[in-house]
């Protein structure tokens, strides 16, 4: 099956994105001081906190682009 640039951008982007936000979550509940129901401990728990909560929506909504245009193209 040969795959558009395009797409090819979108899922690799989106699973940058997402592989990102995972890495930033484990860093904040493992090595960043771990998280209670006030937030993170430290401030880099809070700075892995925000890139995980910018990261898995963006990378879940990009990958999931690059899946429907994966589909899409499919029968072209």
């Amino acid at each position: 099956m040969n795959m558009a640039p395009d797409t090819r951008k979108l899922l690799k982007v989106g699973s940058i994105l997402i592989l990102t936000g995972v890495i930033a979550a484990a860093l904040m509940f493992s090595l960043f001081g771990g998280v209670t129901h006030q937030g993170p401990h430290t401030n880099l728990g809070w700075m892995a906190l925000i890139v995980t909560m910018g990261c898995l929506p963006l990378g879940c909504i990009t990958l999931l682009l690059g899946v429907a245009k994966l589909f899409g193209n499919r029968d072209n």
